[in-house]
């Protein structure tokens, strides 16, 4: 690929996209962002005039990513890299939380995800060329109480974007989940959807857990803008990962998952064995 590329990135309003894009926009690269209203679109406009393409997208919206995709190709030019960053954080004790929140969440970071990989995939194939960088978490492998929405929409993200690595490797597409830790965005503050506290038992294990997230919020020990530079060598790799952790309180809470899966495997290996035929 060039060194100059075209990223797509969505949600560059806040968080790791705007991150993103304001640093690849400093690399000399130009970014098509969306955003959700005009406002955003024209300020993203004026952020690098003749670099930075704003338009307005939500990606639960199905039937204009489509024709989004194509207005883009054809009037911008070839996308080289694909980023799905817009999402949201869901906080709620399960037994508290409505279905119809988890239809969202997913509808949001799984769904939307899927839809703008699907409209861009043809021009990628035809180019037999072409990156994907897919915002997971480490919530996609580790899990913390009251999260189990978003955790399970970031598992599913990070399995679909593993199975679909595999699937376009023989095309030279490469495809990367990008696992933040605890960042300085707007995941544990404004951005985050909470449900009500609604069962009492819940309050002695879960009441300190959401007060300590909304009291850490935005003293996280993670830097976006140094993301966003870990994200543009990804980019330029000749080989990428497949999955690359961001953040030292990722690196550690994934080794100490590992580790625990490897002793419950070894502890309960006979009892795994002793199924087959």
């Amino acid at each position: 690929m060039n060194s100059t590329k075209l990223l797509f990135i969505t949600g560059v309003s806040s968080g790791f996209g705007q991150a993103l894009a304001k640093e690849a926009l400093k690399a000399g690269h130009r970014v098509v962002g969306t955003v959700r209203t005009e406002q955003a679109k024209q300020a993203f406009d004026t952020l690098a005039p003749g670099q930075s393409f704003g338009h307005i997208l939500d990606v639960t919206n199905v039937a204009a990513i489509d024709s989004l995709a194509a207005t883009i190709e054809q009037e911008i030019g070839a996308v080289d890299v694909l980023v799905n960053n817009a999402g949201y954080g869901h906080e709620g004790v399960m037994e508290e939380s409505p279905l119809s929140e988890a239809h969202h969440q997913f509808e949001v970071n799984v769904f939307g995800a899927i839809a703008v990989i699907k409209a861009f995939l043809p021009y990628f194939r035809a180019r037999r060329a072409g990156r994907i960088l897919n915002i997971t978490s480490m919530g996609g492998f580790i899990t913390m109480p009251g999260i189990s929405y978003y955790c399970g929409s970031k598992f599913a993200l990070q399995g679909i974007s593993e199975t679909l690595s595999k699937e376009l490797k023989p095309f030279n597409i490469f495809v990367t989940a990008v696992q933040p830790g605890s960042f300085r965005t707007d995941w544990a503050g404004r951005s985050m959807v909470r449900s009500a506290r609604t069962i009492s038992d819940y309050d002695a294990s879960f009441n300190p857990i959401r007060e300590t997230r909304e009291k850490r919020s935005g003293h996280q020990p993670g830097d976006p803008a140094k993301a966003a530079r870990a994200m543009l060598q990804l980019i330029n790799s000749p080989e990428p990962p497949v999955s690359l952790l961001l953040g030292s309180d990722a690196v550690q809470l994934v080794r100490e998952k590992l580790q625990q899966m490897q002793h419950d495997i070894d502890h309960w290996e006979t009892l795994s064995r002793s199924t087959d035929g």
